[in-house]
This record gives C-alpha cells, structure tokens and sequence, in this order.
C-alpha cells in the first residue's frame, strides 16, 4: 500500500486495486472508505507512522457497496469503536442482505471489471447510520453527503464545503484523465451524478480509483463532465 499526502489534513490509502482516504480534525479521524478485507494493518501502520492513534478513527464512510471500498470497514470499527455509515440504498448489500446490480459493461471495460474481480469479497458488514442527501457529518468543518447514483444506487459522495474537498466514490475517476467511472449500473444517472457533483466546483477532487486532482480542479472536473456527457460547452 502506498500512502500519499493530498493536503496536510488529507492523506490517500493507494491499494492494489482502489483506495481510500483519511481525514483528520486534530486528534479525530475520518476513514473515507476503508479498502479490501485485508486492508485493516495496512492502514493502522500507515496511521500510526502519520504520527496519528488509530483509536482516534471516529467513523468510516462507506462510497457504495463494492467489496474494494467496505472489506476492511467493520474490523477497523469493531477495534476502535467507529461509526459505519453508507447511503440508505447501499446499505443492505454492505450487510450482506441484498445484491448490488449487476453493472451494465461497455465492452472496454469487460477486462477491466475481470481484474476488480480478484479483490477479495468483503464480509457482511454492519452499517450504524445509513445516511441520504444532504446531510451533516460531523468532520471537516461540516461535510455533506451527496448522493450520486448511477455506479451503484446508492453511491455517495463527501463534500467538504469549507475546506474545498470532494470524495467522489467511483462515480469519477482519474485514470489517466478526469473521467466517469466505469462499471455503472445506470450510465445515464452516473451522468448526471458527474455533473451534480462538476456544479460543487471543488478545489481538491478525490476518486475511488486514480490521483487526486488539486491544480484547476473545479474547471477540469465541469470540463471533463460536459465532455463526457456530450456537452460543448466553454466555461470561463
């Protein structure tokens, strides 16, 4: 696992296959989704070499219901006493209750949906507070969910207003370019996700899959959005 630093408050957990994000307020920790079921030592190592306790991890935040983002949620939480959260629609599969969809796949993406595939499978996982649009998380100087659908139904996003900090689950990416995510269930409302999520106009963009954008985030991500949504639209 490699550890990145995004910004001095926001540090990116890279795995083999996705990643996730910390977040820190002082002492308290946010886990912005917590990797594969092996990903548990991994990131208490990477905390703890920040200088940081991972018994400060508070709560994780789950994306979306895909086994590379909550496989090592519960083990986090059931060490250190964190609150699980996730999107209300996502919520039953994450505890092994219900199916995610299955992805409509381009072509292009068929090889790549084999290569997710040999991530473990995450465990039934227990979800303390299903959340909706809108509402208020008590980190980040009042981070916001936004729901963003279309890669699963219940994928979120995290918007950190204050801060100018967007966690876009998989519903962009930034493989190679600043792109919609692949493997969605409903393209069409991963579309308009993409642009929901464009309009917030963030200065710091974080995916599921690929480097944090922090130069011109705000212009590549409404630029990226319109040209991927078959827009031509010049924005000053």
């Amino acid at each position: 696992m490699d550890l990145v630093e995004v910004l001095p408050q926001l540090h990116m957990f890279r795995f083999p296959v996705g990643q996730a994000y910390l977040w820190r307020d002082g002492a308290e920790l946010t886990l912005i989704d917590a990797g594969d079921i092996n990903a548990a030592p991994a990131i208490e190592d990477a905390v703890r070499g920040l200088g940081l306790d991972p018994a400060g991890i508070g709560r994780i935040v789950i994306a979306h219901g895909h086994r590379d983002h909550y496989g090592a949620a519960q083990e986090l939480a059931d060490r250190y006493g964190a609150e699980i959260l996730a999107h209300h629609l996502d919520a039953p599969a994450i505890r092994g209750a219900e199916r995610i969809p299955d992805p409509v796949l381009l072509d292009w993406e068929r090889p790549l949906y084999e290569h997710a595939l040999t991530v473990p499978a995450a465990p039934p996982t227990r979800v303390d507070r299903e959340v909706a649009d809108g509402e208020e998380l008590v980190f980040g100087g009042r981070a916001r969910v936004v729901h963003s659908p279309g890669h699963t139904p219940g994928s979120l996003a995290v918007h950190l207003p204050h801060h100018g900090v967007l966690f876009t689950g998989d519903c962009v990416a930034g493989v190679g370019r600043v792109m919609l995510g692949v493997f969605n269930t409903d393209r069409a409302e991963a579309l308009a996700s993409f642009r929901r999520l464009a309009a917030l106009a963030p200065s710091t963009v974080c995916f599921g899959h690929g480097d944090p954008l922090t130069v011109d985030a705000a212009a590549v991500l409404r630029a990226s959005a319109d040209r991927d949504s078959g827009f031509q639209v010049e924005h000053g």
